[in-house]
């Protein structure tokens, strides 16, 4: 049996190691401890030389280290270790399990550095920077047509052609965008402000911009001077000042104009329209 001073030096040797030279070698010890134990494929794996020596033998697929391994095979066996104490929700990944904590902490560590918006993964925070650059990196290789996320894209892709409004003809992509055309016809509007009750919406995006009006939220800021808006076409609207951009001509005498609010203003002096009266005198 070892003597209590010559356990100690050997502790002292151990941390005297370096980090990167301990931990490859508990790695190598580890892993040989591993393929010693698991030679035969009782545990649902098998290892074979190389760079990535261990194989899952449900689907073949080849991985460096046991850990990643043991995780993958969960995929196949359904195994959720990692449990939330709060909702007793189960994960895969320990990662898993202390990203969805902070859904109960409000934890958002993740802050975009236009508007300062947080967010609980990197990945939702690369996702909502889109909004502002205006990147759209997933392309249909039918149509062309950009998506700022894959799931967008797959949304896109699934989408039935040709659905037609049974009042006036009018054809959708969407069977989700038919509903909401429907609602002009019907004028349903299913969302309403819970602040101030007073307003109601036909579109969700409509709801939630109105509710900016409480807020004072404004998450779209302009490059070029750093205003901000509360709306995405009003950003839109402002940048043609910088651009110089006037989309909107009249065809009488070919003005062009930034917005189309003002085209249809200036066409009344072509038409000579006066939609507002002076409730006292009746003057227009």
């Amino acid at each position: 049996m070892l003597s209590k001073p010559f356990l100690v030096l050997a502790a002292e040797v151990e941390k005297t190691q370096p980090r990167e030279s301990r931990l490859k070698q508990k790695h190598q010890n580890h892993a040989q401890s591993w393929s010693a134990s698991n030679s035969t494929r009782t545990n649902g794996t098998y290892s074979i030389p190389g760079d990535k020596r261990f194989v899952c033998s449900y689907c073949s697929k080849r991985f460096r280290c046991v850990s990643q391994l043991t995780i993958h095979q969960r995929s196949h066996t359904g195994e959720k270790p990692y449990r939330c104490t709060l909702c007793g929700k189960r994960y895969l990944q320990k990662g898993h399990l202390y990203t969805h904590q902070r859904t109960h902490t409000g934890e958002k560590p993740y802050r975009c550095s236009l508007c300062a918006k947080g967010f609980i993964q990197q990945c939702t925070l690369d996702m909502h920077l889109r909004s502002h650059t205006g990147e759209k990196p997933y392309t249909c290789t039918e149509c062309g047509k950009g998506f700022m996320t894959k799931f967008y894209l797959n949304k896109h892709l699934s989408f039935i052609r040709d659905i037609q409004c049974v009042f006036c003809g009018k054809s959708f992509e969407y069977l989700s965008h038919m509903t909401r055309h429907m609602r002009k016809h019907s004028g349903e509007k299913p969302y309403i402000c819970t602040v101030c009750g007073k307003r109601t919406f036909n579109k969700l995006t409509y709801l939630k911009a109105h509710m900016r009006t409480h807020s004072g939220e404004k998450p779209f800021v302009c490059t070029v001077c750093g205003k901000r808006f509360a709306q995405k076409t009003y950003l839109r609207i402002h940048q043609r000042t910088h651009s110089g951009e006037r989309p909107y001509s009249c065809m009488e005498c070919g003005k062009s104009f930034a917005q189309k609010s003002s085209l249809n203003v200036h066409l009344r002096s072509h038409t000579g329209e006066k939609p507002y009266s002076c409730s006292e005198c009746a003057d227009i």
